[in-house]
């Protein structure tokens, strides 16, 4: 039964509904909506103008109207008499093709018609910084080795907990918390769900992130490399399927090595086989690449990827099996789209699936120290514009996530690369000035 959001409202003590919806770039687009208009707004949606956010629209466009769906809604725990509601968007009463959030209910579909059920976990580190962005906000934190740091995690304990409380309060049964290897930076981690479900909370989280710093004057980022020197966010995801009941782990089985079963193999084969694809999309910004292939740190680590390669409980490689019946996937930064990011994911891997694909062999050796030893595995795109032709070249994640979506994302992005490309820095005027 579809929960009433003016039931919600009126037992909730909520005013208003922020009707969201997620562009291209990630971008959240809102409207705020008062309670007394919700019901009209749950049946026919809340009109945009399109192609005034990161979609491949113009002004020639239909109205775009988001369809809140009211199983994801959040009262905001910071300001209760406001609500958050992910949304579907479609046009002339059809799903929009490109819309991110219908590209994986789509996905899921998929799956759900080859009897599974996928779930996973995301763990997307943030720098809390200073509001103009120049510096991380805690001028103590300067440590060599600054991951995990006590005193460093209690001086933001007031954002910190506030989150966390708040995430407590929602249900969504966070575990840990800590300082990140970076000065300034931080993880936060709570229990996987369901794709979508992770997703809409994903999506929810860097929002509320977001709006805790700014509550106490600080800014929250998750650019994927903020700072020179120090390392960058990342977003691992946990992945594993199930049975449509979620009770069965099909990628678990004892027998096998690293508890992986043959399902869990072949669907580790799909993300194999398309991940130098999926970097357009798991790191999809010009600064992404400045984290894939970072210098170590004065920690030791990158905690980034750079080459095709997989393992057990080995931290130095693109995806690592950590335990039985689960994987996670170390490529995607903190500017991942929320639902692209699952949509990728589960495409590659019903890809696996179809094909039977082999992951190849395995590597249990540090990828830091002896990555130079490994000459018969991709190295990962240097850059976005090599990402993107990677993902041109690949019709079949092209075609599990739709040629629609895939054209406009692609005209986009390389769009934004070619903006990029028209900058002048001052590492040019450096280095050329006197040629």
């Amino acid at each position: 039964m579809t929960l009433d959001l003016a039931a919600f409202a009126a037992e909730k003590g909520v005013k208003y509904f922020m009707i969201s919806f997620t562009d291209l770039f990630g971008g959240q687009r809102a409207k705020l909506v008062p309670a007394q208009a919700i019901a009209e707004m749950q049946e026919e949606g809340a009109g945009f103008a399109g192609f005034a956010t990161w979609l491949d629209l113009t002004p020639a466009h239909p109205d775009l109207f988001a369809i809140p769906d009211a199983s994801s809604v959040i009262q905001l725990p910071w300001k209760k008499d406001v609500a958050w509601v992910a949304a579907d968007c479609v046009m002339e009463d059809k799903p929009v093709e490109q819309a991110p959030r219908v590209i994986l209910k789509k996905l899921i579909a998929e799956a759900a018609e080859a009897g599974l059920r996928v779930k996973t976990g995301v763990e997307p580190e943030f720098f809390l910084i200073s509001p103009d962005g120049s510096e991380i906000s805690d001028s103590f934190d300067t440590a060599e080795k600054p991951c995990y740091d006590q005193q460093a995690v209690m001086r933001r304990y007031d954002v910190i907990a506030e989150i966390c409380d708040y995430m407590l309060e929602m249900g969504w049964k966070p575990y840990q918390n800590d300082h990140e290897d970076a000065n300034g930076q931080f993880e936060m981690n709570w229990e996987y769900d369901d794709a979508l479900r992770t997703a809409d909370k994903h999506s929810f989280f860097k929002f509320m992130v977001k709006s805790v710093a700014e509550k106490h004057g600080l800014r929250a980022t998750f650019m994927p490399k903020p700072f020179k020197g120090l390392t960058g966010n990342g977003c691992h995801a946990h992945i594993s399927v199930w049975d449509m009941d979620g009770k069965v782990n099909a990628f678990a089985d004892d027998a096998l090595p690293f508890g992986l079963s043959e399902q869990g193999r072949t669907f580790l084969g799909g993300i194999m086989k398309h991940a130098s694809a999926l970097a357009a999309v798991t790191n999809p910004t010009v600064n992404s690449y400045k984290r894939i292939n970072a210098p170590r740190t004065l920690s030791g680590a990158t905690w980034a990827p750079n080459t095709v390669t997989w393992t057990g409980n080995n931290r130095t490689h693109m995806v690592r099996v950590p335990g039985p019946g689960r994987f996670e996937l170390r490529l995607p930064d903190g500017a991942v789209n929320p639902y692209l990011l699952q949509s990728v994911i589960i495409a590659a891997g019903l890809s696996g699936l179809r094909s039977k694909a082999d992951p190849g062999r395995h590597y249990d050796i540090d990828m830091y120290r002896e990555g130079h030893t490994v000459t018969d595995a991709p190295k990962l795109p240097l850059n976005l514009l090599d990402a993107l032709r990677e993902f041109e070249s690949d019709s079949g994640l092209q075609v599990a996530l739709g040629t629609e979506f895939s054209k406009a994302y692609v005209k986009l992005k390389t769009d934004e690369w070619n903006s990029y490309c028209s900058q002048f820095s001052a590492w040019e005027h450096q280095t050329t000035l006197d040629v």
